[in-house]
């Protein structure tokens, strides 16, 4: 009698069961993506969509953070001297682990470092553009883990603009240059610290109406994103954010993507990036974080403070 009852009672609720396992295993089924962001100029590391607990840094202006491949590491730039002109400022690039812990800086706050992250070739190196002293091109540095200010290594010649996006596992850096009897494009570049870099020109179509910008390249290195600035006049405010196919080899740019602000609403949309497992891209826009999936066409906030400014957002393990 008492098995019996026990069976009917079983059998009552165990559509309820099912209905809550499926329930809650669809909620579950949402990715959780953990990244490094800007917020009110500190540094954070959380998972996107959770309200933040405290920042990494604190007391300084500290910017664009980059996840090394090893996921133990961020590298960042602080602010030491701000001017209205960026491209004046003085920074400090600065290697923190994810926790918070071992900070040292790497240059000496008397340059004008940016656009700092690692190389993918198994040795964790990080690479930043530096700004030649009385003119507007850039070198790229590189330099090492627990490295002093002034031990840093120069990759490219002073006498033409390099400016460096991303890092391949293959030690090529995708840049955008303006090397001798090559002209200005977008290269994957070669360093060697006996000569002049090798620049191997990628085909795209769409540099020839405008500017690239901020380019990240996925974890497989197959696809891309990145702003796009209709025009050659630099302004940061209306640019559409693209994702794009990538061939290695060739090297080339196809099948481009737009995904964010396609009609040019005068905001700042800006800084995509790619998700660790590749599945979806995070940017900001407005000074807030969005998230979007490339293979559903859709797009969401996962900040979760609307009255804070959110910037530089930069996936778990995923040098850009």
């Amino acid at each position: 009698m008492t098995h019996r009852f026990a069976f009917q009672i079983l059998t009552a609720i165990s559509p309820l069961l099912i209905t809550i396992f499926l329930v809650n295993n669809s909620q579950g089924a949402e990715k959780r993506h953990r990244a490094a962001y800007y917020k009110n100029g500190e540094i954070h590391v959380n998972i996107l969509g959770t309200p933040e607990v405290k920042p990494i840094t604190k007391g300084h202006w500290d910017f664009k953070p980059s996840w090394s491949k090893t996921g133990d590491k961020l590298v960042f730039f602080r602010r030491l001297v701000n001017t209205k002109e960026v491209s004046n400022w003085k920074t400090a690039i600065c290697i923190i682990n994810a926790d918070g812990t071992e900070f040292h800086e790497l240059t000496d706050g008397t340059h004008t470092d940016f656009n700092q992250t690692w190389t993918r070739d198994g040795r964790n190196t990080p690479i930043w553009n530096r700004r030649t002293p009385g003119s507007q091109r850039y070198r790229v540095f590189a330099s090492k883990i627990g490295a002093k200010p002034g031990q840093e290594t120069a990759l490219t010649p002073k006498e033409f603009n390099t400016w460096a996006f991303s890092c391949l596992k293959d030690g090529r850096i995708l840049v955008r240059a303006n090397p001798p009897k090559q002209g200005p494009g977008y290269y994957l570049m070669s360093p060697n610290l006996d000569g002049i870099p090798k620049y191997e020109r990628i085909q795209c179509e769409l540099d020839k109406g405008g500017i690239l910008a901020r380019i990240s390249l996925s974890v497989d290195e197959k696809r891309v994103c990145f702003e796009y600035q209709n025009g050659f006049k630099k302004s940061v405010h209306g640019r559409t954010l693209y994702f794009a196919d990538f061939n290695v080899s060739k090297p080339a740019m196809t099948n481009f993507k737009p995904f964010a602000n396609e009609e040019g609403k005068k905001i700042w949309f800006a800084y995509p990036r790619w998700t660790r497992d590749q599945s979806e891209i995070v940017y900001h826009a407005g000074r807030k974080l969005f998230l979007y999936t490339p293979d559903k066409g859709t797009t969401k906030q996962i900040s979760t403070d609307n009255q804070s400014d959110y910037r530089y957002p930069h996936g778990e393990a995923t040098p850009k």
